[in-house]
């Protein structure tokens, strides 16, 4: 089944259940799921009436809210291929994005992303049409709103989705330019559906889950939770105001499933440590007291057992109200993906009871690999999903084969052949280990392990993700290719660290001016001390630079999904590199 197929489905068993929740102007709206039927199909309908047939390409430019998925569903019901681009895609990307892929029909959220498709539009050839969801401020002519585009005559989604052909591309998806140009990644609709079904199956979702649509809808594994596992298992997605109001949001909805990458479990442990920096005295020994408790339990808690008396009290005291203030108290399937996470991280959530567990998977296998179930072990990625083949390859990469395993990158057969091989494997370009048992364990991407000057080879992301365990620590680069010692480019983070400064009377004007400071690069040095102390004397880092400024996506230091391209901070922060081995 298709997914626009899905979602008919749960319109007709169970039509006036919610499938949908958008936050507007601090009020909770619902769509159901008759509704949800009923809006793809007026929105192809407006597709279709301009000029959209099987096969044309049609982008979507748009923060995370109700419209970008209804705009997603409507363009794979006719048929066509659906292109997602990061909403904080500068224009250079916008254009290359969009002429790559041949886009025909450009939807744009509000003025900001029109104001980009309209610079880049000379280079763009096929493109045709531009439709706006919010028209505030919009003063050019000639445009399509999104609201005349669902006033439109509806399709007949049922007839129109018994002509998918599974095989057929459903989205382009394109993956992250760390290396080079993005290139887009052909998932079909049998690709989808496999996804919906396995995943839904490994994290036991149904009718009654409910999850927050906050990361970027583009990316794959936001689209698995918001549009291809919860049409699959009928549960509802919650759509906030913005990223803004996200703590907000997630505390109001409570989520019983949240997909969160790396950063963001980074960020809510750091935000609670600075509120504890800052707390009475009392509170800081109930919560260091609780938190003593809670990690000596965590180990039990991965494992399955249930919890003791004491564990109940702590619960009560601390852990309960500190989940609840987090937006996680109903949270039963959390998820890490996306890129390894430290493993303190991963402890300190479970000490409050928080069951992360991580999945790896990517672009080029719909996000379908390992999860983790029952058995959590710290530094380990879980075991195959179902249906999902794994080896190591003799070089230590990853192979996996799947229903989930893409078609092939658009325009890009080369790539392709480099990618997947003739019997269906997908060289995944990370290097791991797979237990006697079944577990991954990922030890960095193969073409990111060093090899220093004495022949050591060193894999920067583990030192990388215990660097960044710090909350005054945001980035974290390890060189060290080809020299005789590691050193590292640190960015701090910006807000945790200036209230650490503040509460020293340490006074600051800008980002540089604070990283600047002598007393913050004693900061880092003790927390780079401390991690030093937990390594093997060939990955300790013997000297390092703070930053002078935030990494950002439109400077081309981060990927869209705000991974580091390394080559690029190479090149612009060479003078510091240089100065670390002079």
């Amino acid at each position: 089944m298709s997914l626009p197929a899905h979602v008919l489905r749960h319109a007709a068993e169970r039509p006036d259940a919610v499938a949908l929740r958008d936050k507007h102007l601090g009020r909770w709206r619902e769509t159901t799921w008759k509704g949800y039927a009923e809006r793809i199909a007026r929105a192809a309908g407006g597709l279709r009436a301009l000029g959209v047939a099987p096969g044309d390409r049609v982008a979507i430019h748009a923060e995370n809210r109700v419209e970008w998925v209804i705009a997603d569903l409507a363009i794979q019901a006719l048929g066509a291929i659906t292109v997602g681009v990061y909403p904080t895609s500068p224009e250079a990307e916008v254009a290359y994005l969009l002429a790559h892929a041949g886009v025909k029909v450009h939807v744009v959220e509000d003025e900001e992303q029109l104001d980009k498709a309209l610079a880049v539009r000379g280079q763009v050839p096929d493109l045709e049409q531009l439709v706006v969801m919010d028209p505030r401020g919009v003063r050019e002519e000639g445009l399509v709103l999104w609201a005349d585009l669902e006033a439109a005559e509806p399709i007949d989604l049922e007839a129109a989705c018994a002509e998918l052909q599974p095989e057929a591309t459903a989205i382009l998806v394109y993956t992250s330019g760390t290396t080079g140009p993005p290139k887009g990644a052909m998932i079909s609709h049998a690709n989808l559906d496999y996804a919906g079904g396995a995943s839904g199956r490994a994290f036991g979702t149904g009718p009654s889950d409910s999850a927050l649509s906050y990361l970027p809808l583009c990316h794959v594994a936001e689209r698995l939770l918001s549009v291809v596992d919860a049409v699959h298992a009928g549960y509802v997605v919650h759509f906030g105001e913005g990223p803004e109001t996200f703590p907000q949001d997630l505390r109001e909805v409570q989520p019983t499933v949240f997909l969160g990458v790396p950063r963001v479990w980074e960020k809510m442990l750091a935000g609670v440590q600075t509120r504890m920096g800052d707390a009475t005295w009392l509170k800081r020994t109930v919560y260091a007291r609780a938190l003593e408790h809670g990690q000596k339990q965590a180990a039990g808690r991965m494992a399955g057992r249930t919890p003791g008396p004491v564990d109940r009290f702590w619960s009560a005291v601390l852990y309960r109200p500190l989940r609840e203030k987090l937006g996680l108290l109903r949270v039963r399937a959390a998820i890490s993906g996306a890129a390894p996470i430290a493993p303190q991280v991963l402890e300190w959530f479970w000490a409050l009871g928080v069951p992360i567990r991580e999945a790896y998977g990517m672009t080029e296998n719909t996000a379908q690999c390992t999860f983790t179930t029952d058995d959590v072990r710290i530094g380990w990625v879980g075991t195959a999903l179902e249906g999902v083949e794994l080896r190591i390859a003799e070089d230590g990469e990853i192979l996996t084969r799947s229903a989930g395993v893409f078609q092939g990158y658009w325009k890009n057969p080369e790539a392709t052949a480099e990618t997947v091989d003739p019997d269906g494997w997908l060289h995944t370009g990370d290097v791991g280990v797979l237990s006697d048992d079944g577990f991954l364990k990922i030890t960095d991407r193969k073409k990111d392990i060093m090899i220093t000057a004495g022949g050591k080879n060193i894999a920067p992301s583990e030192i990388e993700n215990r660097l960044k365990v710090s909350p005054y620590v945001r980035e974290a680069i390890v060189l060290g290719d080809g020299r005789k010692h590691l050193a590292a480019l640190i960015g701090i983070e910006g807000d945790t660290v200036g209230d650490w400064a503040g509460r020293r009377g340490l006074a600051f004007t800008t980002y540089a001016d604070l990283a600047g400071k002598p007393e913050v690069r004693a900061l880092v040095q003790e927390h780079v001390d401390a991690v030093n102390a937990e390594l093997a004397q060939v990955e300790q880092i013997k000297k390092f630079t703070l930053l002078a400024k935030e990494l950002d996506h439109e400077d081309g230091e981060l990927t869209a999904t705000q991974k580091v391209k390394r080559s690029a901070i190479a090149k612009q922060f060479s003078d510091e590199v240089e100065a670390l081995y002079a």
